[in-house]
């Protein structure tokens, strides 16, 4: 499991023990993307208050292979092409969704661990399939746009009032009505994007319904969401205007889908007890490492002998300093399953965190033969290789690493571990440049240009390595 860094953090990979105060996943990477206002099924703050922010996101290789699985069949129905789009995993206990940065859906950790089922998670990701298919971010861009020129020509015919209000000595003082002309026409374009979205949500609702029955699968797990969404805002919404709201109120979309929903081929069908329990592993995984070991326990008392019982309190042990009773608990996991290759994967990376390296090398080695494409445990891989004792596994790291940024240039670790391992080996530029590139991903720019500027000082101008320094000095982030 990994951990992505926002600008502040340091420029190392940040593993458990870094961050004592506040553990994580192991290699979690932070993002500087700002999102759109395009929430999903949660409800959604009024547009003036919602501000951009930066999120935490986790990457592991079992909680996106069951999403890739959930949302194969939902993307083929919606129409939308699979390695175009993209489900990442937000690290926000909240229970909310959104789409952004084109065709990307981000979920939130909470809504992993609180979908008691398969379908009530994959209903989400239907609804946002629906903003996807339906191409609502690039017409909310265009909805922004005409709702500006509306306010920004509002308040030009309300400074011209004031004008003339100044100008004539016989009109009476009347700030309120001043004020009214040039505020009147941002509220009026505010609540007419505000409707725009209530109607985009209505669609992708609607739209969710459609892949979920096309699929062979029931509405009844995006109802069960909605019903969760009716009973946490029953008190906050008696008093709220709904003309005010991005959503419609959960009550009314409970109403508006219920009578389709319920006339869908397969409303009574379940998921099967396969995918159930795949969904109750990651979620008890995700539960061992965001949650303190009170909570873990609480959830997984040691009379549930359940393997995802046993999955979450095998993680808090080894996380919250009982490493050799963890160590037991996973082998013991193992034994009952020697071909899971999640089981593996956290017995290398408890060993990691714990700095033994070396032993670490061959469970994540079993667990990337297992997975080819775990992306994440592949990173971690290469750092332990980079991390332990033998020269030559240096080479073996370089290779890993290199093939993971080819596939994903996105992939900030993976480009400072491949910067530490060419220092290793020497070869200085190629350290320099794959360190700056990192630096750009976390979105630390300055550092970046100055890391890309002492390459190009290193190597023959139009190189390879000098292009992509100087993509990286010319590069200005839009605001």
């Amino acid at each position: 499991m990994q951990e992505a860094k926002t600008s502040d953090d340091a420029n190392h990979a940040c593993r458990i023990r870094s961050r004592k105060a506040t553990p994580v996943f192991a290699g979690w990477r932070r993002t500087a993307a700002v999102i759109a206002s395009l929430v999903i099924v949660a409800q959604a703050a009024p547009a003036a208050a919602q501000t951009p922010q930066r999120l935490s996101i986790i990457r592991d290789a079992e909680t996106e292979q069951l999403l890739r699985d959930y949302t194969a069949p939902i993307f083929k129905a919606a129409g939308i092409r699979s390695g175009a789009a993209k489900v990442i995993i937000v690290g926000d206990r909240s229970f909310n969704a959104f789409v952004a940065n084109g065709q990307k859906i981000f979920v939130n950790v909470g809504s992993i661990m609180e979908s008691k089922t398969p379908n009530e998670l994959i209903g989400v990701l239907a609804h946002e399939s629906g903003h996807i298919a339906g191409g609502h971010l690039a017409r909310l861009r265009m909805e922004l746009a005409n709702a500006t020129i509306f306010a920004v020509a509002g308040m030009l015919m309300g400074g011209a009032a004031v004008a003339v209000s100044a100008r004539n000595r016989n009109v009476g003082s009347n700030p309120a009505g001043v004020a009214g002309a040039i505020l009147g026409p941002q509220e009026m374009a505010r609540r007419a994007l505000l409707s725009y979205q209530r109607g985009e949500e209505q669609a992708a609702d609607i739209a969710a319904v459609n892949y979920l029955n096309a699929t062979g699968q029931s509405a009844r797990g995006l109802l069960a969401t909605l019903e969760r969404f009716q009973n946490d805002s029953l008190f906050k919404t008696s008093s709220i205007d709904p003309y005010l709201l991005s959503h419609p109120l959960p009550r009314e979309r409970i109403s508006n889908l219920e009578q389709l929903s319920k006339k869908g081929p397969h409303w009574d069908r379940t998921d099967p007890p396969a995918l159930q329990l795949r969904h109750d592993m990651a979620r008890a995984k995700l539960v061992g490492f965001t949650t303190n070991s009170g909570e873990t326990s609480r959830r997984y008392p040691l009379s549930d002998a359940s393997m995802p019982a046993r999955y979450g309190r095998a993680i808090a042990a080894y996380r919250f300093g009982r490493l050799d009773d963890g160590l037991a608990q996973i082998s013991a996991l193992i034994a009952v399953q020697p071909n899971n290759p999640w089981f593996h994967e956290l017995r290398g990376q408890a060993l990691l965190e714990a700095g033994r390296p070396d032993q670490a090398v061959e469970p994540l080695r079993r667990a990337a033969a297992l997975v080819p494409g775990g992306t994440p445990i592949q990173v971690m891989l290469g750092h332990a290789l980079l991390s332990s004792n033998n020269p030559k596994n240096v080479d073996q790291a370089i290779s890993i690493l290199a093939r993971v940024t080819q596939r994903e240039a996105d992939y900030a670790e993976a480009f400072q571990y491949l910067a530490m391992a060419y220092e290793k080996k020497g070869n200085q530029p190629q350290a320099m440049i794959s360190a700056a590139q990192g630096l750009m991903l976390m979105g630390r720019f300055v550092e970046a240009r100055t890391q890309a500027d002492r390459v190009k000082k290193l190597v023959p101008e139009n190189s390879p390595i000098w292009l992509k320094a100087d993509d990286i000095m010319t590069y200005r982030p839009s605001r």
